[in-house]
């Protein structure tokens, strides 16, 4: 009896132990998931925090301001593309001290004015560059914190654009000012009976008359390029033979390039057809060839061609046989009131606006203009236009 007893008592023990076993396998399982499933949640967070410091750097990254953030002893925590890129820094700023990061002599005097007074305001830095960059710079510190944060804005195109503001009414001024005071004093001399020689107060005519056509001239140019820059200038686009106009160009130019004894030769070739507005591309024309003709040598030669580009649309290029454009002023030329040699167009009556309207035209057409060119070998002037094909 006592054996079966026992028997039971063993079954029933091993049975416990089993149920044991298994309720413990099932909790250790359940503990196994529970930190798989923490393991998991907290990669995905890491993930998630990682993501969104990536987003929040590109958001910093496509600022155009340059944003710099100091801890208390001036040294960088955080730093956007722009900044870096202000400042041509190309090595690794986190940690780092400013005036470390930046070997400038312009950054001295902005950690002076952040360590004395906390803050900056308005302070303008130029970086000589290359390429030369002007910065105005705004620093803070951030409310209850140690940070400080530095704004940099770049300034140089408005800096630019002042400048070409200031020389274009020096340059109109001075235009306007030499045929004024020449009109000014013949008309004067002729008021005050000092010529009584109708042969001399002829001349003094004809030199008023001339200067008043130069005025006229410049203010006709002038209120193109205006409207050309403001883009009030709608093209009237038609489908035209290329040669035609030119051939047309050389025409009305004719008397001109005889006075030079210029041989202009037209070598676009017949049937090239452009999508363009006529009159615009005329007057492209004529000012090139006038310049070509004006420039060149006494007797020579001024080509026009033209080619279809493989890559689409046609390069036209004027050619002369004139001094060339010395190399400093090759980038310039195509500058309001930009003159290689300054006393010969004045002599010659130009404007100095041509080339600049001939630029805004091409471009206002979707092309682009340059020039090549050698000194005493002449130089070309080359530009592109959309092919008719192009325009369907």
């Amino acid at each position: 009896m006592w054996f079966w007893i026992s028997l039971t008592l063993l079954i029933v023990g091993i049975g416990i132990h089993l149920r044991w076993r298994s309720r413990f396998r099932r909790a250790q399982l359940d503990i196994a998931g529970l930190v798989r499933l923490q393991r998991l949640n907290q990669e995905e967070h890491l993930r998630e925090r990682e993501r969104e410091q990536v987003r929040q750097q590109t958001i910093f990254d496509g600022m155009l301001e340059g944003v710099a953030i100091l801890d208390a002893q001036g040294n960088v925590q955080s730093s956007n593309l722009a900044f870096r890129r202000f400042l041509n820094i190309t090595q690794e700023t986190r940690g780092r001290r400013l005036d470390e990061c930046i070997d400038r002599p312009e950054i001295k005097p902005l950690l002076e004015r952040l360590k004395r007074d906390g803050q900056v305001l308005g302070m303008e830095m130029v970086l000589s560059g290359p390429p030369i960059r002007v910065l105005q710079v705004n620093g803070n510190r951030l409310s209850g914190d140690q940070l400080t944060l530095l704004v940099f804005h770049d300034q140089t195109r408005i800096k630019e654009l002042e400048r070409m503001r200031k020389e274009f009414v020096a340059n109109v001024s001075h235009e306007l000012r030499t045929p004024l005071s020449l009109i000014k004093g013949f008309v004067e001399t002729l008021l005050g009976g000092a010529v009584t020689d109708p042969a001399q107060a002829q001349k003094f005519l004809q030199t008023i008359n001339k200067h008043t056509d130069r005025l006229t001239y410049l203010i006709e140019d002038l209120l193109t390029l205006s409207r050309l820059e403001g883009g009030q200038v709608s093209l009237n686009r038609t489908s035209i033979h290329l040669a035609e106009l030119v051939q047309q160009v050389i025409e009305d130019l004719e008397t001109r390039a005889r006075e030079q004894s210029a041989h202009v030769v037209n070598q676009v070739p017949p049937g090239l057809t452009v999508v363009v507005d006529a009159e615009r591309l005329q007057q492209v024309f004529f000012n090139l060839l006038e310049n070509a003709i004006k420039y060149g040598k006494t007797g020579g030669t001024v080509q026009i061609g033209a080619k279809v580009l493989v890559s689409g649309g046609v390069e036209v290029w004027v050619q002369d046989d004139g001094p060339g454009i010395p190399e400093d002023s090759r980038t310039r030329v195509f500058e309001r009131f930009y003159r290689v040699d300054r006393a010969r167009a004045r002599d010659t009556g130009g404007t100095g606006l041509g080339l600049a309207i001939v630029k805004h035209i091409i471009q206002v057409h979707g092309g682009e203009v340059w020039v090549n060119s050698e000194i005493d070998r002449g130089s070309t002037f080359h530009f592109t236009l959309p092919t008719e094909n192009e325009f369907g």
